[in-house]
């Protein structure tokens, strides 16, 4: 069963991610938080990462559906995308976890990552936050927060437990908008 702060942090990203505002997701809400995120970043559309980014939205959707069993044309509702989150963030596992929110996060890394070395640093992640609506003396303190082996860059796992530390209420900073 889902914590509160896990289940309002959850209705907080339906709400953010449902773009039309009809009470549930689809592909679509999906592909325009990809399209958002990309233009916050200054992506050109046909760019590999803008098409990595939509290429990991549209596999999130794709996750969403089936588990909620409504299909890849379907729509999933608030308590479904709730019930799915609460499935995969406490019953299912870090593992499991890791393995849905990975390629977004890779795409988001891959988005912001000016220098290319595979991890976000200080100034990069600060861009990031930029993009999100994180303001500069949150994202420098959450990056201190985040960067648990303290080199001065986050890598992929470390930003995926930074997203569930987010929804266990252990860190106030939404990396994912």
């Amino acid at each position: 069963m889902t914590t509160s702060m896990a289940s309002d942090r959850l209705r907080q990203r339906f709400a953010k991610w449902d773009t039309n505002g009809n009470g549930s997701l689809e592909r679509t809400d999906f592909e325009q938080e990809a399209e958002r995120i990309c233009a916050a970043f200054g992506a050109q559309p046909q760019s590999k990462q803008a098409k990595n980014l939509r290429a990991a939205f549209g596999n999130l959707f794709d996750f969403h559906a089936r588990e909620a069993g409504v299909g890849p044309n379907g729509s999933v509702s608030e308590d479904d995308f709730v019930r799915v989150n609460d499935k995969l963030m406490f019953t299912d596992g870090e593992a499991s976890f890791n393995r849905v929110l990975r390629p977004v996060m890779q795409a988001l890394v891959g988005l912001c990552d000016r220098n290319a070395d595979g991890m976000i640093n200080q100034q990069e992640f600060s861009a990031w936050l930029d993009g999100v609506g994180v303001g500069e003396t949150q994202a420098r303190e959450a990056f201190r927060q985040i960067d648990t082996d303290n080199d001065g860059e986050l890598s992929v796992e470390e930003l995926l437990g930074a997203v569930r530390a987010f929804h266990y209420g252990k860190l106030d900073v939404p990396l994912l908008g």
